[in-house]
């Protein structure tokens, strides 16, 4: 995408407000907030060192959780601003206030190579409604603007998009262009064979992706529960499992586009199910195709079988661009992980570009241990999701043009 990057701006001196994704999962121990998992803040870090390194004063903008436009200290980014302290050299300093004097005389005291974090953006409730003042009052916070942001990218926010508009310059960050060189510019025309693996639990979150996949894609791989409406299209017995009976319909129009576009769309051919949605409950792999039997009655699918797994893991060891976006069980319970650990496996040992395209199977890949072997991992939920269903996201939108 020809959007300004952080690379091409001249930042000596200047103050820089920097979106960024603080999102971060925390826990209250004896009345102190802990952060569980500081991979978003360690993701901004090369962002924010170029432009220290660069002389810049660096104006940090986030949200944190859903305080619903007031003031709420149970979703102050205070707790940040400490571990942030730990991860870069000082000065980092912490704002109470967003807007206003204070707020703009703090900016101004930042000495060059300075950090400043500024309170919850969603303090406010004119954040979230794009409010044209409010933006211009984020705007006074600096001379320059960077998105690093990709997981709040696909939101019309004030401090994602508004802001850009008062603001001479506005770039894209190094993880913000990173997301969108993978996600965008690799797949514009990717290496083939390009196989993409769809699980998660509907089909009604995926049906963008694949219509706008199935211009692109030689293979598509399907799990989760979103498979079973698949099935039902099929007319393979469903059991107790879950399926969107309201979205049958599109399961068939998707599988007859398929085929007549050659493309290689395959569901489970055999699953494991279970009696009981829990952890030691009985389970069994049970056949689905050959002989035609479906999931037994009372029972639901929670993982692709053994069968379904030997099918999936020949197709991946052919291609040579793999995007994955969603488990292909409930991989949660560990007596239902082992499609999702195995399709994470076969990932890791292939020699294909291989790009975790955000949400659970993120989750997965790290807690198998095979983040390292992978090309690119996304920090977007929501986010990469449009942005792979071929939409234009608004905080890439408002970005300068090269």
């Amino acid at each position: 995408m020809a959007k300004l990057s952080v690379r091409d701006l001249d930042v000596k001196g200047q103050r820089v407000v920097t979106r960024v994704d603080f999102n971060v999962p925390t826990e209250e121990i004896d009345g102190k907030v802990r952060i569980t998992d500081d991979t978003r803040i360690r993701e901004s870090l090369p962002t924010i060192e170029l432009l220290r390194s660069k002389g810049a004063k660096v104006v940090l903008l986030a949200h944190f959780g859903r305080p619903k436009g007031q003031r709420n200290l149970k979703y102050s980014l205070q707790p940040v601003g400490d571990h942030l302290q730990q991860m870069i050299p000082p000065p980092v300093r912490f704002s109470p206030e967003v807007i206003g004097p204070e707020a703009e005389a703090a900016t101004h005291a930042l000495p060059d190579g300075g950090v400043l974090l500024m309170e919850n953006v969603r303090f406010y409730k004119e954040e979230e409604a794009n409010d044209e003042g409010f933006a211009k009052a984020l705007a006074r916070l600096g001379d320059l603007y960077v998105n690093d942001a990709f997981g709040a990218a696909h939101r019309a926010h004030a401090s994602t998009a508004g802001i850009a508009k008062f603001l001479p310059r506005a770039a894209m960050g190094l993880l913000m262009e990173r997301e969108l060189q993978y996600l965008h510019d690799e797949l514009a025309n990717p290496e083939r064979p390009f196989l993409v693996i769809l699980g998660g639990a509907k089909v009604s979150d995926k049906i963008e992706v694949i219509k706008a996949l199935m211009a692109k894609a030689d293979v598509f791989l399907i799990g989760g529960a979103m498979a079973h409406t698949f099935f039902s299209a099929l007319n393979i017995p469903t059991g107790a499992s879950r399926v969107e009976a309201d979205k049958v319909h599109l399961a068939e129009e998707i599988l007859a586009l398929a085929k007549e576009k050659g493309i290689k769309f395959l569901v489970p051919i055999d699953s494991i199910e279970t009696d009981e949605f829990k952890a030691g409950a009985n389970i069994r792999n049970t056949p689905l195709l050959s002989p035609l039997q479906g999931i037994s009655e009372g029972w639901q699918a929670v993982d692709i079988g053994r069968e379904t797994i030997t099918l999936y893991k020949a197709e991946l060891a052919k291609a040579r661009t793999i995007v994955w976006n969603g488990p292909v069980g409930v991989f949660e319970i560990p007596d239902f992980a082992n499609g999702t650990r195995e399709i994470a496996a076969a990932l890791a040992e292939s020699d294909a570009k291989t790009i975790i395209g955000g949400g659970d199977s993120v989750t997965a890949v790290k807690q198998y241990g095979f983040a390292d072997k992978m090309t690119f991992i996304s920090t977007g939920g929501g986010a990469s999701l449009e942005l792979l269903e071929g939409k234009e996201l608004p905080g890439v939108a408002a970005l300068t043009e090269k």
